[in-house]
């Protein structure tokens, strides 16, 4: 059973080419879960290679304290013996080790720069994102587990470094935000976050790409300017204004979030999870105990 509860979309900010919605929960609740930003900043939580040789698609995870700790996904962890993101969104319960499921956007190094990983602070891009939730999707609804297609992975790292004027010796999507660093901090001070909200609806060029939905406006104010520099790099694509793109559309999507054909899936760590797919959408829920954590709509084309 999947608990995407009733969300009222505010109004929308617009910026060069990105046009934002702030969500609004009826009824917002409190986290159960550290961020693993927090987790990982205080070794709370330690990310490691699964061995001393690695595995490109598996990371190690050790949630040493006493509450859940929340991996989302998109979110970049930097170090060891190459750079990856994760594939989906994933609970930690407390005082537990499991698996991370994650794809490498680091194609041109596989040797250690430290023992474990940290939070880079930059999230993947809506288009990266959309190859991830895809290739994921068909992936945990075939019974395969969350794996994504790493070639399509590399292949929008580097095509997004080509299109952003980028070099990098190890094909990095790390030296991509390296590089257009200030500008990428502009743009996102640019759409700040708005008190309140618990997910935002974003368009790119007038067309909406993706939807998030946390169960906590405190957890969507942490992540905000992270998950938006993902944006903004999409956005950057862009040669034109943003077009205007109409409320009912934002509402047309979170009704489809609400009422998707949703398939549960084994989740990667703790609580429930469960897929969707439309021509439209690609879409995943985590939950716990029944009450939402991170749903998410990514455009499917």
């Amino acid at each position: 059973m999947v608990a995407v509860p009733n969300v009222r979309v505010g109004s929308p900010v617009t910026t060069d080419a990105l046009t934002v919605f702030p969500l609004f929960l009826e009824a917002p609740s409190a986290p159960r879960y550290r961020l693993s930003d927090e987790a990982l900043a205080d070794g709370t939580a330690v990310v490691e290679e699964v061995s001393e040789g690695g595995s490109v698609p598996n990371l190690a995870v050790d949630n040493k304290g006493e509450a859940y700790v929340l991996f989302v996904e998109g979110q970049e962890l930097k170090g060891a013996k190459q750079n990856r993101v994760l594939n989906t969104s994933v609970l930690i319960g407390a005082k537990s080790k499991t698996v991370l499921p994650v794809s490498c956007v680091e194609q041109g190094r596989w040797r250690y720069v430290s023992k474990g990983f940290t939070a880079s602070g930059s999230y993947g891009s809506s288009k990266l994102r959309a190859v991830l939730k895809k290739s994921v999707n068909e992936s945990t609804m075939s019974g395969g587990g969350h794996n994504s297609d790493q070639g399509a992975v590399w292949a929008e790292v580097s095509r997004q470094m080509n299109s952003l004027g980028t070099a990098s010796a190890t094909m990095a999507m790390a030296d991509t935000v390296a590089h257009h660093k200030p500008e990428i901090d502009r743009r996102v001070a640019s759409v700040p976050y708005t008190e309140g909200a618990a997910g935002l609806a974003v368009a790119v060029g007038g067309k909406l790409v993706s939807v998030d939905i946390f169960d906590a406006p405190e957890t969507c104010a942490k992540v905000w300017p992270k998950v938006m520099s993902g944006f903004v790099m999409d956005a950057m694509e862009e040669t034109s204004a943003a077009a205007p793109v109409p409320q009912a559309e934002v509402s047309a999507a979170l009704d489809a979030l609400r009422t998707g054909d949703w398939k549960p899936v084994p989740a990667a760590g703790a609580g429930q999870e469960a897929r969707t797919q439309s021509a439209k959408w690609n879409g995943s829920v985590l939950a716990l105990d029944g009450a939402l954590v991170h749903g998410s709509l990514v455009s499917a084309g």
